[in-house]
């Protein structure tokens, strides 16, 4: 299974958008990385002629919403109040259309533990894991060391420590506990980690990571510089379909659409394990979407156009959002 452009890519006259606002910035632990991803968005829709503006939540998303009137929108933020079904649930509720998964989906990819836990339940793997509310808990996390210890509502490996041993675990579980919510213990799987885009129902080519740190942490996605990303991945055909063939099954699991990606460990008999899913990925110049999305012909503007067309789909079409379309048909009659 393979991205396509005969069935996923087609021409899109921009003015089929309407106005479109890139949501940026906001208040989580990944304001700047989302900064950059938005800005990068915003340019290239500039570039492809697309109407649009920016809004930072930080500065009263309703009003700016209620004065800038868009036709739809791009969620470019990460994290808490971006990627968790928040502003998802305002855009709703306002009947403004937006790409990339809903509500529900967005909710329960941000939540690392219940997306395990629908992954365990449906039979797909993942590895062990335990979630700590309590420091009295700890004790019972030494049975899975070692363990990489994460808030279980924060992306972008925020807050993360791997722990090897029992005396660590309190201090990473402190530190995990800063970022609000509770906390999740999860079994480390020894070996190379993949990640899988997902574009408008289609799995991109697999990427595999290479980290110079002890783990592909916060810094080594965008700060260091020396992380490695292989591309192709190094799997044989067969090797990569099941992974991506597994990948959309857990998107697809969690009711996410649109746009995101998912993240995989493979241990040393092969078998891959599910980290996490993404439904608001890094759109930075280091991201992976837009790496995976180069791989297969789509350049940046190519790339964020198709996402943005998610917001097209039937089920987001409401109120001013049919306004772009209905200019263009009216151009289209009009022309002939």
């Amino acid at each position: 299974m393979m991205y396509s452009q005969e069935q996923g890519l087609e021409a899109v006259n921009p003015k089929a958008f309407g106005k479109v606002a890139v949501l940026l910035g906001g208040c989580s632990a990944e304001r700047e990385v989302s900064l950059a991803s938005g800005s990068r968005v915003f340019e290239a829709l500039q570039r492809s002629g697309v109407d649009c503006c920016l809004i930072d939540p930080v500065e009263g998303l309703v009003s700016q919403l209620a004065e800038q009137k868009p036709d739809r929108v791009l969620i470019a933020l990460h994290g808490p109040r971006g990627e968790d079904g928040t502003v998802q649930g305002l855009l709703d509720q306002m009947d403004i259309p937006y790409a990339g998964s809903d509500i529900m989906s967005s909710a329960l990819a941000m939540d690392k533990y219940r997306s395990k836990l629908l992954w365990q339940a449906v039979g797909l793997p993942t590895p062990d894991f335990m979630l700590i509310e309590h420091e009295a808990s700890l004790e019972c996390c030494a049975e899975i060391l070692p363990a990489f210890v994460k808030p279980s509502l924060e992306g972008s490996s925020v807050g993360v420590t791997r722990v090897d041993r029992e005396q660590d675990l309190f201090p990473a579980w402190e530190q995990a506990s800063e970022y609000g919510g509770s906390v999740l213990v999860e079994k480390f799987v020894e070996g190379p980690e993949f990640t899988v885009a997902i574009l408008n129902g289609q799995p991109l080519p697999a990427i595999r990571i290479e980290s110079a740190e002890s783990f592909y942490d916060y810094d080594a996605k965008y700060v260091t510089g020396n992380t490695q990303y292989h591309l192709p991945c190094g799997l044989s055909q067969s090797k990569e379909q099941e992974l991506q063939a597994l990948a959309l099954t857990a998107f697809e699991t969690l009711g996410c659409s649109g746009w995101g990606r998912v993240d995989f460990m493979q241990d040393e008999r092969g078998r891959f394990w599910l980290l996490e899913a993404n439904t608001v990925p890094g759109m930075t110049e280091t991201s992976l979407v837009p790496m995976a999305a180069k791989a297969v012909g789509l350049d940046f503007e190519a790339l964020v156009l198709e996402i943005l067309k998610s917001s097209l789909s039937p089920a987001r079409q409401k109120g001013a959002a049919l306004k772009g379309s209905k200019e263009l048909v009216q151009e289209e009659s009009e022309a002939h």
